[in-house]
């Protein structure tokens, strides 16, 4: 065997993980790294920052299920990772991260960029490591993409010494890797659990689906359909869990939570049995707690047991993947349903339909207006151009409930949103990773005016490699989001947030080489969105939108899902649950 170089080592282990692009931006310890790369056909993306790196690698990821690869250098570069690697980690994304260290003999010596990247990542990660060896080089980025990918999936961070990518040392691409010491994942369903699961859901007069994120990851849309179609149960999802049963589903309802709609609010407070499917229970789902379903018990099903009765007792936990789950239950589901499912049957239909008659009567609603260009509005016109089968990632804020709330996606892995960090500034390069990964579907980046403002220089990686993403600037001149709870929760103390020195679309799209405007006429609406899609290339849309729209119905901070404020100056939707 030929002798390799760290460097080496490292770009033909990741070559034999399947990696396709690696999102990155070099520095002095990472050179021997970018020297190989010089000669290597894996492809390197030069982001603008290393934050959008690990934001890129999530929008690989999202789009694909397969681990996102990103790369900094030691110090400075390393933590600009470290949000990416947070906002991975709540997301359950599976991300492997690439950084370099100073060599061994200069840690702990305060060297020029010198930071303890191991330390600092701990908490940030699923797992890390620090490599001070090349012999455990490559085993270690095979370890990195299995724990990555494997069980609930997560960020890894393998940190590695200059000194390593130095050194040389034999390399056999075709040795396989040993299993992993002390990490053994099984994804067997407890088969006792399901039974007593199928028991519980037959037992149910008002069944409700709660599905989430943990659908996606798994890839168990499919058995997730099916199985709301045996219960004959309405079906609500998550933020995360967008595109996991597709919109027009009879069953479907919506999103719930803080920003979801009547229906799907009062379907989880009604129900006597919760069936929640790789969710975490979160507080914007729930708002206060001891409210969020409060008749009903409480059927979880998730792939990791930490889960299990961490924010809300459950009756029956079961602990595997929720495509496997779904796959027995919907078996033992189908195999009873004639003897033991037929006793109920008219009490959920007719739950079925009274869930969806307050769909019907409570749908997600809007003043429209002549004299300015309604969010709502241009939401549902991007949601037509998209047709439920383009990726839209956004960044956080009201742009983001509101695509959440109008946005259709028929399939999943589709929809992007930095959902448990809320990190603004994640649409845009969520955007190129996600059009690296899929570069024949329509990739649409809708993010606010604060959030592009963060993200901004990655017009320069979108305009140097020409990808045609299509860029929706939702602009109000304010951060608007936190101006709504100013509005409503802090008597109108409007305090730091104008946005008022929005550059000209136009002049900053031309000043990177791409096409862009702005419009802020709802007559021109149309026109102007016509022109974006039409080029071939990338296109920065800037649209002038109401500036003091709010978002909803709105849960308030610390209220129950069934007090939602339904629109501006409306009594709590408790008053209207007898409707």
């Amino acid at each position: 065997m030929a002798l390799l170089s760290g460097a080496q080592i490292l770009i033909e282990s990741l070559a034999r993980e399947g990696t396709e692009a690696v999102f990155g931006y070099p520095g002095g310890v990472t050179l021997p790294i970018y020297d190989v790369l010089y000669d290597h056909s894996l492809r390197h993306v030069l982001v603008r920052h290393e934050q959008n790196a690990a934001f890129a690698a999530q929008g690989y990821a999202r789009a694909t299920g397969k681990a996102g690869v990103c790369m900094a250098t030691s110090g400075p570069g390393a933590t600009n990772l470290t949000t990416g690697l947070v906002d991975a980690l709540m997301d359950s994304i599976p991300v492997v991260a690439i950084t370099g260290q100073v060599p061994q003999g200069l840690i702990g010596r305060d060297a020029f960029q010198e930071a303890d990247t191991f330390g600092i990542s701990r908490s940030a990660t699923k797992h890390n490591y620090l490599v001070k060896d090349i012999g455990e080089l490559a085993q270690t980025i095979h370890e990195a993409f299995y724990i990555a990918t494997s069980g609930r999936p997560g960020p890894v961070l393998v940190d590695i010494t200059k000194d390593v990518l130095l050194a040389q040392a034999p390399f056999d691409s075709e040795k396989e890797m040993s299993r992993l010491r002390g990490y053994r994942f099984d994804s067997e369903p407890d088969s006792a659990e399901v039974e007593r699961a199928v028991e519980f859901i037959w037992n149910a007069k008002r069944p409700y689906v709660y599905a989430g994120g943990g659908i996606v990851s798994s890839g168990a849309s499919a058995e997730l359909v099916r199985f709301s179609e045996l219960v004959e149960a309405p079906l609500a999802h998550t933020v995360m869990g967008l595109g996991a049963m597709p919109t027009g589903h009879p069953n479907f309802i919506s999103m719930l939570g803080m920003h979801g709609s009547y229906a799907a609010n009062m379907g989880v407070t009604q129900c006597d049995a919760l069936i929640g499917v790789g969710v975490r229970f979160d507080d914007r789902v729930t708002g206060r707690l001891d409210a969020f379903a409060p008749d009903a018990k409480v059927l979880h099903v998730d792939i990791d047991p930490a889960e299990i009765n961490k924010n809300r007792r459950a009756d029956i936990g079961v602990v595997g993947d929720a495509k496997d789950v779904l796959g027995m239950l919907n078996a033992r589901l189908e195999a009873t349903r004639d003897t033991c499912g037929r006793q109920l049957r008219t009490e959920r239909l007719a739950w079925l339909d009274h869930i969806r008659q307050l769909k019907r009567e409570h749908p997600f609603c809007y003043e429209a207006s002549d004299t300015e260009i309604k969010p709502q509005h241009l939401m549902e016109k991007l949601d037509r151009i998209g047709a439920g089968e383009a990726i839209v990632t956004v960044d956080v804020g009201q742009h983001q409930m509101w695509a959440a709330q109008y946005l259709r996606f028929n399939k999943p892995r589709l929809w992007q949103s930095s959902s448990g960090l809320g990190s603004m500034g994640f649409g845009l390069p969520a955007a190129v990773g996600a059009k690296f990964a899929c570069p024949d579907k329509t990739v649409i980046a809708i993010v606010g005016d604060g959030g592009f403002m963060m993200s901004m220089p990655e017009l320069g990686t979108i305009a140097s490699n020409r990808l045609p993403v299509k860029i929706v600037v939702m602009n109000n001149n304010t951060l608007g989001m936190v101006r709504q709870w100013q509005e409503l929760f802090y008597a109108k103390r409007y305090s730091e947030i104008d946005i008022t020195s929005f550059p000209d679309a136009s002049l900053l799209a031309a000043a990177f080489g791409i096409e862009g405007a702005s419009v802020s006429k709802p007559e021109h609406l149309d026109e102007a969105l016509q022109h974006a899609f039409a080029e071939p290339g990338p296109y920065l849309l800037n649209v002038q939108v109401a500036p003091e729209e709010c978002v909803y119905p709105m849960v308030p901070a610390g209220g129950a899902v069934s007090e939602m404020i339904l629109q501006p100056e409306s009594e709590p939707a408790e008053a209207l649950a007898g409707d």
